[in-house]
Formats: structure tokens, C-alpha cells, sequence
């Protein structure tokens, strides 16, 4: 069965309804932004029956969503409270720029080529349009709130007998017709007939003009698909997703908060508290879209429900609930809060060092499921096993409603123990060649060896070469640690070494700035001698710092970069098999054997 139907109404008659409050949009509508040039390029367009586009409408009507909505911009405010009839899902912009010149007896709200608000009067060079004199768009003038004209390119035009539309004769002198009469045409044709005495010159203009441009806009269809009103909400924001490419793109929180604001709940208000104070206490919540929260807090929506699934997928989101959203809320805000300490303990303190965004999902709605439990040492070492799984496995780079959800129950579950590992550690592998290979700091991997080097040995916490000063939360941000080359990139290229192993990870390490502008551009046996001296630093507390970052002193006492590469691999190899409770597969390696395969 079908779920719309397509229609070709006038143009006059949808513009009318907006005009009434019959068709109104739904408030996850954009704002009205069209500039001028636009608007003069669609009245070209249908004064030569070219077509605008499709546009897509919903029955409102015995709809079975809820939406606030509102009237299109330059609408009487009367008709505010009436309820709509239709509502446009895609073709706003072109609809308000018509009803606002055409319809709304009132100058358009847009802006002008420098992007400022403006007021503007539309007219049509009558002569130019039926003479075919200049391009169509060029024929349709722009007039200022002094009322003077100016061209398609801002250029002012100057009027006979002088230079502006103040008065209803300068348009008729000049011949310029107001747009705004298109509709309603006889009123202005019988006083410029009666301006020029019946003059047949005059006459005949404006019948050309009247059949080559005014029949048009009368006659014009404008092509709508409307969707049904059963359409569903997932239905909905599915499609104006497809065709609003050119637009804001309709996530399910925007068509979630204009549901909930027919109870009087803004949740765009709500959800911004929240995150403002989330991101200000822990910046690695920094980039938390709105999207994932509702994910997290439909997670937990589901868990509860014995009578579903749990599911976090589009449709899911859309079926929650003002009362589900109000009672899980503040509980979701508390998971991430923790997830935050959680991924802080792990050595990850920002945003940007943040594997994957959406792997904060499951782990907020794990946490919040646990609650108390979560914050024993035991059941802290199993999410972590959990976690590193999954940024080394790389599991979060792909479609995820399906192991979010299997997270929840698994790793829930397994905390418990009342079952197996989770999916997830289950599947997770990492590859010894994969290393090597780590060289950009946006991949998942990357960050997470990064974030690994800055752990805590058993000898001695990582530290920073220059002030020994152990990396935590507060030492990360008060000397801007970053990761950094340790044999420097411009000494390697002196020594003809390839930049896909002096890029590698392997290669890097968690620095200050200030070290690394010490370390420069010179051979680590110097830059260690150098940075001794300076900071008063022994030999043997530098080779425990050196260690403590998983690097072998003597091959960088000795500029040995090969003998560098291969043991700190090594190295990492293995506080990557200590991170994901397995074994690494080496080359040559049966995948399948190290697929439950512990490091004990």
C-alpha cells in the first residue's frame, strides 16, 4: 500500500493556505535564511514555468504524531494557534521567499549580499520581460527600503522621472510591476491604463506582459508528495534526512524535541544544561552529541522493559517517551559522569585522545546499570578488559545499535557472573603487523596505544623526560602533553629512515610541549644528554623514566633506531595483550587460535 500520494496544486492556492495557517511547518524546521539573490532567481524561474523542485508535506490531520509547529515566516501572527492541515517536511525556503513577494502585502524579510537583514520590495521590468531584452533573472528587480532599485548584482538603478518607487506612479512611469499584485492584478492594470489615458502602446504591453508572465504564476503547479498521516516518526525523519541533503540534516533528536513540545518540554533546553556541565568538568565529554545520550538513555529504557528488546536503534529513539526521557535523564548524566572517570583512570583526558564517541554509549548505560557495583576494583578491571577490547579490536568503526545493545546484557551479565565474555572481547584481535601500520592519530588503534604508553608500571608511573613529573589528569592539561616523535622526524630523514617507521607509534610518545621543543630536531643521545644537565636529572632516574614510557635507554643512548623499533614494539605488544586480557596474533598465527586465548 501506498504511504503518500503525489499532487500538483497552483502554486495561489498552497500559498493562500500558508497565508490562512492551513499549512504550517513542524518546529524541527530550519529557520528562514534566504538571501535575496535567491528569492529574485525563484521568481525568475516561475515567471518562466521552470520548474522549483519537489515538495514534501505531511498530513496533519488525525496525524498519529504529535508535533509542536508553527506558521511560516511572514504569516499573520493570528493564525499562530490554528491547527495546521498540512505540514511541509522539505521546501520551506522556497515557499516562505513566494509567500513573503508574491502573497504576504508586506516587504520580504531576507539578507543581502553581505549576509545583513534587509527589507525588500520585489518588482518585474515589464518591458525587459516581454521583450526578452535580458536574461529573466536581471528582469527582476530588487528594490531597497528607500524603494530604490537595484539589479541582480547590487547595482543601483536609477528611475525616470526620478530615482525611486516611493510613489505608485514612478511604477507605472517606469513600468515596473510590483510582485505582489501577481494574484490580484486588475486593480493596478486599471490605474496604469488610466496613468497613461488608454494609451494602446501602453495596453499592449501589459497584455504581453499579462500572458507571458502573470498567466504563468496563475497556471503554476507545484509539484507535492504527501506522506499519509500514518506515517510512522522514524518514517518521517528518515526521509527528510534523504531529501533535505542540501539542508540541516533531521537527527531523532530534533524530531523528538519538537514531539515533546506539545507537553510544554523543551528538550533542546534541557539536553544543553546537561552538557554544558558535563563538558566543562570533563573536556573528553567535550564532543558529546545529543544523539548518543538518547542512545545510552534508550539502552536503559529497553533493559527495564521486560516486554522488549534492548535496542537503541532510530525507531527505538522515536518511541521514547516524556515520562521514559524524565525518569532515566538524570541517571544517564550520572553514567557519563562516570564513564568520564572511567576513561581519565585509562589515560584519556580529552575529546580529541577519545578512541570512538560512540563507544561512550554502552559504557554510560553499562555504568548506570551497575551502579555501585561498577566502582570495585574487580568489576573496574572487567569493564576495562571490555573497553580495550574494543578499541584495539577496533569493534566501534562500523554499524553498533546491534553491539551496543549486546554490551548492555553482556558485559552486565559477565560482571556478574552469571555469564561468559561478552561478544565483544570474544571477537576482539589485534595484529602484530597491525602496529606498525598505526601512523595518524585519528584512528581508534592509534589513540589507544597513545593512551596505553601513558599507563602506570608496576616500577614506576610514565613521566615526563624533562620534570620526571608523573602524567595524570592535571599534569595533561597544565603542560599541554601531546604525543610526540622521539627519534626526531628530521633526524630520521638525515638518515635516510622511511616515514612509515619513523611515523609509526612505535616511534612516538606521550611528551610535554616544553620537552619537545627541548628535544628539537637533534639524535636522542644528545637531546638526553642535553635535558640532564639542564633539569639535574641521573642517568638512572632518566632510564626509569625512559622505561616507564616502554623504551629501551641504550638504544636511544646510542641513536640505535632499528634496535629502538624492534624492542619498544615489543614493548607494546605486550601492554596491548595485558590491556585486552589476550594474546596478540603474531605472523604466521592461526587467527582462530588466539580467539578465546587468555594471557595469564
Amino acid at each position: 500500500m501506498s504511504t503518500f500520494d503525489v499532487k500538483q496544486p497552483f502554486l495561489q492556492d498552497v500559498l493562500r493556505n500558508i497565508g490562512n495557517g492551513s499549512i504550517q511547518l513542524p518546529d524541527f524546521q530550519r529557520a528562514w535564511v534566504w538571501d535575496d539573490y535567491h528569492i529574485r532567481s525563484i521568481i525568475a524561474s516561475v515567471s518562466q514555468s521552470f520548474p522549483i523542485g519537489v515538495v514534501l508535506a505531511l498530513e496533519a490531520d488525525g496525524i498519529d504524531i504529535r508535533f509542536k509547529t508553527r506558521v511560516l515566516e511572514g504569516v499573520n501572527s493570528e493564525y499562530t494557534n490554528k491547527n495546521p492541515e498540512i505540514l511541509i517536511l522539505d521546501g520551506q525556503q522556497r515557499l516562505t521567499a513566494l509567500f513573503q513577494a508574491l502573497m504576504s502585502g508586506r516587504p520580504v524579510s531576507t539578507r543581502n549580499t553581505r549576509g545583513n537583514d534587509t527589507l525588500r520590495y520585489y518588482f518585474l521590468d515589464m518591458e525587459a520581460c516581454v521583450r526578452n531584452e535580458i536574461e529573466r533573472e536581471e528582469a527582476v528587480l530588487s528594490c531597497r527600503e528607500d524603494r530604490r532599485l537595484q539589479t541582480v548584482h547590487g547595482k543601483i538603478i536609477d528611475l525616470h522621472p526620478i530615482g525611486d518607487l516611493l510613489s505608485i506612479n514612478s511604477e507605472y512611469i517606469n513600468n515596473m510591476f510590483p510582485v505582489d499584485k501577481i494574484f490580484d492584478s486588475a486593480a493596478w492594470r486599471r490605474e496604469y491604463s488610466k496613468h497613461w489615458d488608454h494609451d494602446s502602446d501602453k495596453i499592449e504591453l501589459f497584455d504581453e506582459f499579462e500572458g507571458e508572465i502573470i498567466d504563468r504564476f496563475k497556471q503554476y503547479n507545484i509539484p507535492v508528495i504527501q506522506l499519509h498521516n500514518e506515517t510512522p516518526k522514524e518514517a518521517v525523519c528518515l526521509v527528510f534526512e534523504k531529501v533535505n541533503t542540501r539542508g540541516v540534516t533531521l537527527t531523532v533528536f530534533e524530531l523528538l524535541t519538537a514531539s515533546f513540545a506539545v507537553d510544554n518540554f523543551d528538550l533542546r533546553d534541557d539536553w544543553d544544561s546537561r552538557f554544558e556541565r558535563m563538558k566543562v568538568k570533563f573536556p573528553v565529554l567535550a564532543e558529546l552529541e545529543s544523539s548518543n545520550f538518547l542512545r545510552s538513555l534508550t539502552l536503559l529504557t529497553t533493559n527495564a522493559n521486560s516486554e522488549t528488546a534492548i535496542s537503541c536503534t532510530r525507531r527505538d529513539i522515536l518511541r521514547l517517551t516524556l515520562e521514559d526521557y524524565k525518569k532515566w535523564a538524570d541517571h544517564v548524566e550520572d553514567g557519563f559522569v562516570e564513564a568520564a572517570r572511567f576513561l581519565h583512570r585509562q589515560k584519556i583526558f580529552n575529546a580529541r585522545d577519545l578512541p570512538y564517541q560512540t563507544h561512550l554509549v554502552p559504557l554510560a548505560a553499562i555504568l548506570t546499570n551497575l551502579g555501585d557495583l561498577a566502582e570495585t576494583k574487580a568489576v573496574q578491571q572487567k569493564i576495562a578488559r571490555w573497553y580495550w577490547c574494543g578499541v584495539l579490536g577496533e569493534m566501534y568503526g562500523a554499524a553498533t545499535d546491534t553491539r551496543f545493545a549486546n554490551d548492555l546484557s553482556e558485559v552486565t551479565d559477565w560482571v556478574k557472573n552469571t555469564a561468559k565474555e561478552p561478544r565483544t572481547i570474544q571477537e576482539a584481535n589485534f595484529q602484530e603487523n597491525r602496529l606498525p601500520e598505526l601512523r595518524t592519530r585519528n584512528g581508534a588503534a592509534y589513540k589507544g596505544v597513545h593512551a596505553l604508553i601513558m599507563h602506570d608500571r608496576k616500577t614506576m608511573k610514565c613521566s615526563d623526560f624533562r620534570t620526571a613529573v608523573p602524567i595524570d589528569e592535571k599534569i595533561y592539561f597544565d603542560d599541554n602533553i601531546d604525543i610526540h616523535h622521539i627519534f626526531p622526524k628530521a633526524w630520521c630523514e638525515k638518515q635516510d629512515i622511511k616515514p612509515n617507521e619513523y611515523n609509526s607509534i612505535i616511534n612516538k610518545t606521550a611528551l610535554a610541549a616544553s620537552t619537545n621543543r627541548k628535544i628539537g630536531s637533534d639524535a636522542p643521545s644528545e637531546y638526553l644528554s642535553r635535558i640532564q644537565n639542564e633539569a639535574q636529572i641521573r642517568q638512572t632516574t632518566m632510564d626509569d623514566i625512559l622505561a616507564s614510557h616502554l623504551i629501551c635507554p641504550n638504544t636511544l643512548r646510542n641513536d640505535d633506531f632499528c634496535g629502538f623499533f624492534k624492542s619498544r614494539k615489543e614493548a607494546l605488544l605486550e601492554a596491548i595483550e595485558k590491556a585486552m586480557g589476550k594474546k596478540v596474533i603474531r605472523e604466521g598465527d592461526d587467527p582462530q587460535i588466539h580467539q578465546h586465548n587468555r594471557v595469564r
